[in-house]
């Protein structure tokens, strides 16, 4: 029954394979890629300057602390 099996997974696979070979593909399949990972890279940034930001304002509240502790 494995043998079946593994029989169905290659034919299935060759065929998944070999039926582009007679079809042009003019579109250029990395502009997806190139597109998702450009919005992936935006994402990122703008997370960076969320937390570089929140810092800003820890950091300013620490310093506030420091100071009103020192006048104490």
């Amino acid at each position: 029954m494995k043998k079946i099996g593994f029989l169905a997974l290659a034919l299935g696979l060759f065929v998944a394979a070999c039926n582009n070979a007679g079809t042009s593909n003019t579109a250029d399949s990395t502009a997806a890629a190139d597109s998702l990972l450009n919005a992936a890279q935006q994402t990122v940034d703008s997370a960076t300057a969320v937390v570089d930001s929140a810092a800003a304002v820890v950091d300013s509240t620490a310093k506030a602390i420091d100071s009103t502790a020192k006048a104490h």
